[in-house]
């Protein structure tokens, strides 16, 4: 009974505690809503805020572009306005102007209608004064035509003829001065450097301590050195150096590589030495065969037979009146080339017949007779062209020029050779030339003193101006440079200048 009992107390109390769970849970859920709604309520009154701010902003934007779009349309009406009474000035002027060009023409038509009236009368009087002429004078115009101009042409013969020399001397002027500037142009665009000639080489030595095991024991390695390479070597009391001696530039070349291969290495007894003198040997060959690819490359050249390279390097190791012939045929066919453009003439055959003008001096101690002749015939066995051999052949004047290239090979080789520095020429002959310049100035009477200046390339004369006018100045100019060509040798040209100076001296006291 006490248990049931107890089971009904505790099913009213879970059932009283599940009431009471519920109305908490339900209390719980209104206020919950209560809250929502609340939120609901205010997110609506922002929205309707944000939305009414929204259409407050969008209705002045909409003002402003429209004000701004009135202000615009107002400024282009304004700038249209302004263009259409411009425009209607600009017809207003241009109708003026037509006004008065029609005036104009009028009045010109007019003015025309009355010349030819005023010709029309000019022509009848002029036949009227030519008729009476002719009765007066009993010729007819013919015939007073012919007999005047015969008189003209009688009294104005020494004239004319005057006037046609004049223009030969202006014509021979102007054909001077454009061949002049076409060398000049040309030897202005090239410069080269040159080289001295010599027939020594010293070569520098580490130490002093080495002439000694040059020489070695009794001779024996200065005598193999000599023998393998065919130059003389000088040793004396000059410090730190030995003098190659030898004709040849080629195997001085092969003896100075073959002393410092040996100095590099340290090793100098006969055997050696004939090793050495063999790798200087073939380090020479690959350098003749570089430099003469590069100067074939530097003209334009393609295909040139490997014999005509071989000559043509071997000409770096040549000299000429102290001007390398290597360098002096590179600049030569370069001056060729510019000057053949000038003139219309093919640059590269040019450059070609300059470039080779020159490789007979590669075996002219071998060979006996003039290095233009020996060249060609190198030229023509190789299977050059007939105009390259006759240039090279001519260009010594061995054999008549025949083309225009052997021309133009004439006239740069000369330029090459003769502009100051070129070659070089020994200070006692260059002194007696200086000299002998004055001494043809100073021999004319009437001379007061005279200077040999720019390297020789002009001799100014002062005259005394009592003694020499004007016109005895510019005869003497002219004598002065016919002696100068009959008795001096000289590359290039002298300029001779006679200055005749008066000063008149007072003095106020």
């Amino acid at each position: 009974m006490i248990a049931a009992l107890i089971g009904l107390i505790v099913v009213a109390l879970a059932a009283a505690a599940a009431v009471l769970y519920t109305r908490a849970q339900l209390a719980a859920a209104r206020r919950e809503q209560r809250l929502q709604e609340e939120r609901l309520g205010q997110a609506r009154s922002e929205a309707e805020q944000s939305s009414r701010a929204l259409l407050l902003q969008a209705k002045e934007e909409a003002l402003r572009v429209r004000a701004e779009a009135e202000e615009e349309v107002r400024d282009r009406r304004a700038e249209v306005a302004r263009l259409e009474q411009r425009t209607a000035q600009r017809d207003e002027t241009l109708e003026r102007r037509r006004v008065e060009i029609d005036g104009r023409e009028q009045r010109v038509e007019q003015r025309e209608a009355e010349l030819e009236q005023l010709h029309a009368g000019i022509d009848e009087e002029r036949g009227r004064i030519g008729a009476e002429m002719e009765r007066v004078a009993g010729l007819s115009q013919p015939e007073a035509r012919s007999e005047i101009l015969g008189r003209v042409e009688g009294e104005l013969a020494s004239e004319i003829a005057e006037r046609i020399r004049a223009a030969d001397a202006r014509v021979r002027d102007e054909a001077d001065e454009r061949a002049r500037e076409v060398l000049i142009a040309a030897m202005q665009r090239h410069a080269a450097d040159q080289a001295g000639e010599t027939s020594v080489t010293v070569v520098p030595l580490p130490s002093d301590d080495l002439k000694g095991r040059i020489i070695g024991r009794e001779g024996r390695n200065i005598r193999a050195l000599e023998a393998a390479t065919g130059v003389d070597l000088i040793i004396d009391d000059t410090p730190e150096a030995v003098v190659l001696s030898g004709f040849d530039p080629v195997r001085r070349e092969v003896a100075r590589m073959t002393l410092e291969k040996l100095f590099s290495d340290g090793r100098i007894h006969p055997a050696r030495i004939e090793e050495m003198v063999a790798k200087s040997r073939t380090d020479i060959a690959l350098l003749i065969k570089d430099e003469g690819e590069a100067a074939c490359v530097e003209a334009g050249l393609r295909g040139v037979h490997p014999e005509l390279v071989k000559l043509l390097g071997t000409l770096r190791f040549r000299q000429s009146y102290g001007q390398n012939v290597l360098v002096h045929s590179r600049e030569t066919a370069a001056l060729a080339g510019m000057v053949a453009a000038e003139i219309g003439y093919g640059e590269q055959e040019a450059r070609e017949i300059a470039l080779f003008h020159d490789v007979g001096k590669a075996v002219e101690h071998e060979v006996e007779g003039s290095h233009a002749i020996i060249g060609a015939e190198i030229l023509a066995r190789l299977g050059r062209p007939a105009a390259v051999v006759n240039a090279v052949r001519a260009h010594h004047y061995d054999e008549e020029p025949r083309s225009v290239g052997a021309f133009v090979l004439l006239t740069a080789d000369a330029i090459s050779a003769a502009r100051p520095g070129a070659r070089r020429e020994t200070l006692a002959s260059y002194i007696r030339r200086l000299e002998r310049l004055e001494a043809i100035a100073n021999a004319f009477d009437g001379v007061e003193r005279s200077f040999a200046v720019q390297a020789g390339k002009e001799i100014r004369v002062m005259v005394r101006p009592g003694k020499v006018d004007d016109d005895v100045a510019t005869v003497m100019a002219r004598d002065i440079a016919r002696r100068i060509q009959a008795e001096l040798s000289y590359p290039g040209q002298v300029k001779v200048t006679v200055l005749r100076e008066t000063r008149c001296v007072e003095y106020a006291k």
